[in-house]
């Protein structure tokens, strides 16, 4: 087993004693109530139920692994029927000489050796009971594999946030340790502003974004951060203007999502442009949904929607897979839209 899912539908010792005792019970009363004759009933399910025990054992620990699973299904059923009539037989003689010469009270015909009549009847019998028991076997498996496979899809997709999420931002720390660099050789008064900064946002990306959902508030935050960062190395040259409106307490959103977009502006909308740049940025809350746009020039370089769509590089794919890993269809809406060299992004997504 590769995950540990299997021990939840592990059937323990004492419910094969329960369900078996239980079988027993209900049989005895079923056939003493037939014969009128609950000794004998009790003798011969005493008799039979040791018979019927070991050809469901057989079966599911033993044929079915090795035969069935293993597409040999001619050799399991010779097998299977072949211990069918050995048992019948077994049941036969130890019926007649344990507890009476009558074999087959509710057969057609009183008997005192084998005859084909009793062989097929008891044989259809056994396969009743193995057939049950089978049927419960086969549901505990499939149930074990669901939940394995259940297990498995959560841990790829686990792992696939995970990733999608440590490919975001590595050029911007170089970018701005690079600054950092630059900053410190001209002993800047803004070196040490720019580190507690990068600090905080650091801290929470590789600390805070661990968890599925974090709350708002928090992803805003780190948004500040960042954009904080950005007006430090940009200076004068950039203007962002952002709003927030609505109730953001209370309210959570996948990690990191935000800011992607927020990145991917500066990266195409700032560092492919020169002169002054803006950026809008707007967060509203409206009820159960957060209405989140963000628009920048498209790059001098790149002015047709086509060619700036190629150039975004992995930020929008990345987010967009996250998005389809991490909700519902109908938990967002994600557009873009790119009219006067102006690219704008637009998703409203479920915040409670």
């Amino acid at each position: 087993m590769i995950l540990n899912s299997g021990k939840l539908y592990r059937i323990q010792l004492q419910y094969h004693i329960i369900f078996w005792l239980t079988y027993f019970v209900f049989n005895t009363f079923r056939w003493g109530s037939y014969f009128n004759d609950y000794a004998y009933s009790l003798k011969t399910n005493l008799l039979g139920f040791p018979i019927h025990m070991a050809l469901c054992y057989l079966n599911i620990l033993i044929l079915m692994p090795n035969l069935i699973y293993r597409k040999k299904y001619l050799l399991y059923v010779i097998c299977i029927l072949s211990a069918i009539f050995i048992m019948v037989v077994v049941k036969f003689q130890m019926t007649y000489l344990l507890i009476t010469h009558d074999v087959w009270p509710e057969g057609p015909e009183t008997i005192d050796k084998l005859t084909l009549n009793y062989t097929i009847d008891m044989m259809m019998g056994e396969l009743y009971v193995m057939t049950f028991v089978t049927a419960i076997k086969i549901t505990f498996d499939f149930m074990r594999e669901q939940k394995r496979v259940t297990d498995l899809e959560k841990s790829q997709l686990e792992t696939e946030l995970l990733f999608l999420k440590s490919q975001i931002s590595p050029h911007f720390f170089f970018n701005t340790l690079n600054n950092i660099y630059s900053l410190a050789v001209e002993k800047s008064d803004k070196t040490p502003k720019i580190v507690l900064k990068l600090s905080e946002l650091m801290r929470y990306m590789l600390y805070d974004t661990k968890s599925k959902k974090q709350s708002l508030e928090n992803e805003i935050l780190c948004i500040q951060n960042y954009l904080d960062l950005e007006r430090i190395r940009n200076g004068d040259r950039l203007e962002i203007d952002m709003s927030v409106s609505g109730d953001i307490h209370d309210k959570e959103i996948s990690p990191i999502i935000l800011l992607t977009f927020i990145e991917n502006a500066f990266k195409h909308g700032v560092n492919k442009n020169t002169g002054k740049v803006k950026i809008d940025i707007n967060f509203k809350v409206k009820e159960d949904f957060l209405h989140f746009t963000i628009s920048n020039p498209t790059p001098e370089i790149t002015v047709h929607k086509d060619n700036f769509n190629k150039s975004s590089g992995i930020g929008i794919e990345n987010v967009k897979k996250r998005l389809e890993l991490g909700y519902n269809k109908n938990d967002y809406k994600l557009s873009f839209k790119n009219k006067k060299n102006i690219f704008v992004v637009k998703l409203v997504i479920k915040v409670s």
